[in-house]
């Protein structure tokens, strides 16, 4: 068989902003399935654009349009029936090529408009198998028509009407590189989670905040087992349990400050 005969009807498509040190290994793990990788990239000013040529992609640059606007400039580009998005952190898992290839193949892929992959994080070297991160459902092969809803952050495909299905193929997803790395980004995203929910009209108790971040450790650390992992697991979900109360305690103080008097 032909290299171009073995690719699927997909488009593998990917935004990107310095990500030299990543890009390569998510890049490399779509070429082989996909017709064409697409990098969007947002004016990296280190390698991101070099790597992700180097790997296989076609590198188109776009200023920042907000994650999830980014996303379906980069969906517009496919000129494929199918699109596979993954994020420039991530990577499809081994045996995951022969899941999706199967799923062609056998004209199971037809039957829903969109497939969750089964996406496992890792935590500065620890593979969170636990704590509701080692089989996280995210929707990123889908028909090239579907679109992100409108979302300042924790943005998801507009599904309204769609079938969707799981397929049984992982994404490997390197959350961070550093513990300082994360906190900023968590921090970055509780902004950007309130603000979207002050302006959706939602509002936070001083309760909210201490009695969800309780909630999250509960559960995901101690119910579900996310002590298990070990290593910087206990790191990891610290850090969730702190974004989870300041996104609550965001939220509160723009209610209080934009409060009359």
């Amino acid at each position: 068989m032909s290299e171009v005969a073995s690719k699927l009807p997909m488009t593998g498509v990917v935004i990107a902003k310095n990500e030299g040190d990543r890009i390569g290994r998510c890049v490399a793990s779509l070429v082989p399935l996909c017709r064409e990788v697409i990098v969007m990239d947002s004016q990296s000013d280190d390698d991101t654009v070099a790597a992700a040529e180097q790997a296989g992609a076609r590198v188109v640059q776009q200023p920042w349009l907000g994650f999830a606007a980014q996303k379906n400039a980069v969906i517009a580009l496919a000129q494929t029936p199918w699109v596979l998005l993954l994020d420039s952190d991530e990577w499809l898992a081994d045996g995951a090529d022969d899941a999706i290839r199967n799923a062609f193949a056998d004209g199971r892929v037809e039957q829903a408009d969109a497939w969750n992959l089964l996406r496992r994080t890792h935590y500065l070297g620890t593979a969170l198998n636990h704590g509701g991160w080692g089989k996280e459902k995210v929707a990123r092969l889908f028909r090239n028509d579907l679109r992100y809803k409108p979302a300042s952050v924790h943005e998801a495909l507009d599904l309204a009407g769609k079938r969707v299905a799981t397929l049984d193929a992982r994404i490997e997803h390197d959350t961070a590189r550093s513990d300082d790395e994360y906190a900023t980004k968590l921090q970055r995203y509780t902004a950007l989670w309130a603000q979207q929910r002050h302006a959706q009209g939602r509002r936070a108790s001083a309760i909210d905040a201490p009695l969800h971040a309780a909630a999250y450790w509960l559960k995901n650390y101690l119910l579900r087992g996310g002590f298990l992992d070990g290593g910087t697991s206990a790191r990891y979900h610290a850090l969730h349990a702190r974004y989870v109360y300041d996104k609550y305690r965001k939220l509160r103080e723009l209610a209080d400050s934009s409060s009359p008097g």
